[in-house]
C-alpha cells in the first residue's frame, strides 16, 4: 500500500476543478476543516482565500502562478495517467471521511468519473457535494436520521443486494443492478438504516443532509 499524503483525524475538505457552488466550499470547511486540493481544484481554493496543505495529482491543469502562491512542499506529483485527479486524490488521504466539492454540477463525463471513483476501494468514505444532492458509496452498514418524505435514491455501478430500514420500497433481498433494475427516487418513512453485500451501491440524498452523512460515516469509523 503506498504512503499516504495527508493522514489526519478530522474530516478533509477535497477541492477539484469543477463547477462550485457559491458556497460549496465554505459550507465542507465549516464540516471538514483540513483543506486538499485535487491538481487544478487549487485556484478555486486561493481564489476563495484557503490555502491548501496539500495539491495531489498530474499537475498538468494547475497554472505556474497557482504553483508559485502554494506552499512549498504542498504541490504532490503524481505522474500516472490512468486515473483521474480526483481518483489520485483520494488514494492518498488518510481521514474519518472527505467531503468533495468541484466533482458535481459540471460535465456529465466528469460526474460519471467521479462515480465511478467514489466505488473504488480507498482508504477514507468520500461525500460529494453537488447543487441539490450529496452522493457516497455505501461501506457497511449506515443510519440516517432521515424525515418521512424525503427522497432516498440508490444507484448500483455493479450488481449488489441490499437490505434496507425505513424506506417506503424496502430493498431487503433485492438484487440491483446498472443493467436492470436501480432503486432511484425512493422515500423515507423516517429514520432509515441501509446495508449492501458488497460494494458498489451509491446512495443520493438531499444536500440539506449532509452534516447528517458526515456524522454518520464517522460513527462507521
Amino acid at each position: 500500500m503506498k504512503e499516504l499524503i495527508v493522514e489526519r483525524v478530522e474530516p478533509v475538505t477535497l477541492v477539484g476543478a469543477g463547477v462550485l457552488g457559491p458556497d460549496d466550499l465554505e459550507t465542507a470547511l465549516a464540516l471538514a476543516p483540513v483543506l486538499v486540493a485535487a491538481d487544478g481544484g487549487a485556484a478555486h481554493a486561493l481564489e476563495a482565500g484557503h490555502r491548501p496543505v496539500a495539491v495531489i495529482g498530474d499537475l498538468d491543469s494547475l497554472a505556474a502562478e497557482v504553483q508559485a502562491d502554494l506552499a512549498p512542499g504542498a504541490l504532490h506529483h503524481v505522474t500516472e495517467q490512468t486515473t483521474t485527479d480526483f481518483d489520485k486524490a483520494l488514494r492518498m488521504i488518510g481521514a474519518p471521511v472527505v467531503l468533495g466539492v468541484g466533482f458535481l454540477g459540471g460535465r456529465i463525463d466528469h460526474q460519471l468519473a467521479g462515480f465511478n471513483t467514489l466505488v473504488q476501494p480507498h482508504p477514507s468514505p468520500c461525500v460529494l457535494l453537488g447543487p441539490q444532492e450529496v452522493v457516497f458509496h455505501l461501506r457497511g452498514e449506515i443510519a440516517l436520521p432521515l424525515a418521512a418524505g424525503e427522497v432516498v435514491s440508490l444507484f448500483p455501478m455493479q450488481q449488489v443486494t441490499g437490505w434496507s430500514e425505513g424506506l417506503a420500497w424496502p430493498i431487503e433481498g433485492l438484487r440491483l443492478d446498472p443493467m436492470a433494475r436501480v432503486g432511484t427516487s425512493n422515500r423515507a418513512t423516517g429514520p432509515v438504516r441501509l446495508r449492501a453485500d458488497g460494494p458498489g451501491m451509491l446512495v443520493i440524498l438531499p444536500r440539506a443532509r449532509l452534516a447528517d452523512v458526515v456524522a454518520a460515516l464517522q460513527a462507521q469509523a
